[in-house]
């Protein structure tokens, strides 16, 4: 996770990305707002005994939404990592090699880095676990295509990485004007075995279907949101463990809020529920708590 220190909403970003919005708050404000929020965060994840691995923003780098580093790198079980094409240019910068250096000083193995950056100069681009949502048990992809996850590209990574690509195109109402969702991560989420999905946001029944098929016949219990819940982020949520395999789903307070009591109650039936308010967040950056964490699955040493 990134701690930021020049968090602003991203005029680069927002051309897309309709969750974000404006707030009346001076830069100062902002910051002091947004550190807070990521630091009650990170309580919150340690608490339950969830391992993390705090870096800060660098100011000099001028990147506003260093707070969502899963964007721009993965990592996965065979000890692989990837690196993934920005839409926006100051995102670019982003991609820290100090990072890597940390975490191999911490044991971490990394034995290759495929480095998908180069789409970046034919303007094609694939962001990360925001664009795919893996089912790593399963090896499929889910992809909502836009501006910002290319199906190219998405064949070429399943290619590499022996994953199933199951694309399909997600709509969010702007305006009274059906306009693509900029991440995948937004409307569904895939644990072991929950998935919560906003199947109203799949205008098409075709590929609503297979999706909903491809989740039945892995066993998965489906957890339908609505499109006012996934407004409240209540798609953007993550499973983790802790040092104990403990298993949680990580949420934002305000999509735990958005949930209804049925909803709460299926996810429990699996998994034990964190949340913590990152409101600010959320509305300048236009993503939420599953945003904020790069999961590391690699071995260390």
């Amino acid at each position: 996770m990134i701690r930021p220190v020049a968090f602003e909403m991203n005029k680069e970003t927002a051309v897309n990305n309709y969750f974000q919005k404006t707030l009346n708050l001076k830069t100062d404000e902002v910051n002091t707002r947004v550190q807070k929020e990521f630091d009650d965060f990170v309580k919150v994840l340690q608490s339950a005994g969830i391992h993390v691995f705090v870096y800060e923003d660098i100011a000099d780098l001028k990147t506003p939404d260093s707070i969502f580093p899963n964007n721009w790198i993965s990592f996965h079980e065979n000890g692989n990592i990837v690196l993934y094409p920005m839409f926006a240019e100051n995102r670019r910068r982003e991609r820290r090699q100090d990072i890597l250096e940390g975490l191999e000083k911490k044991g971490f193995q990394f034995h290759q880095v495929y480095d998908y950056t180069a789409a970046e100069d034919e303007n094609v681009f694939l962001e990360g676990t925001g664009s795919l949502i893996l089912d790593r048990e399963n090896r499929k992809a889910y992809c909502a295509l836009s501006p910002r996850a290319n199906e190219e590209l998405l064949f070429e990574f399943c290619e590499d990485f022996e994953y199933l690509p199951i694309p399909f195109k997600a709509y969010q109402t702007v305006d009274n004007k059906r306009l693509l969702i900029y991440h995948t991560n937004v409307m569904m989420c895939v644990g072991t075995d929950i998935a919560v999905v906003c199947f109203d946001s799949i205008d098409d029944k075709a590929e609503k279907k297979l999706l909903s098929k491809s989740l039945k016949e892995d066993g998965k219990t489906i957890i339908e949101i609505s499109e006012k819940q996934l407004e409240a982020y209540a798609g953007n949520m993550l499973e983790v463990q802790n040092e104990k395999g403990d298993k949680f789903l990580v949420m934002s307070t305000q999509a735990y809020e958005s949930l209804n009591e049925t909803q709460i109650q299926n996810i429990e039936q699996h998994l034990k529920i964190l949340h913590s308010p990152i409101n600010t967040i959320e509305t300048l950056g236009g993503g939420s708590a599953r945003c904020m964490m790069a999961e590391i699955f690699n071995d260390k040493a």
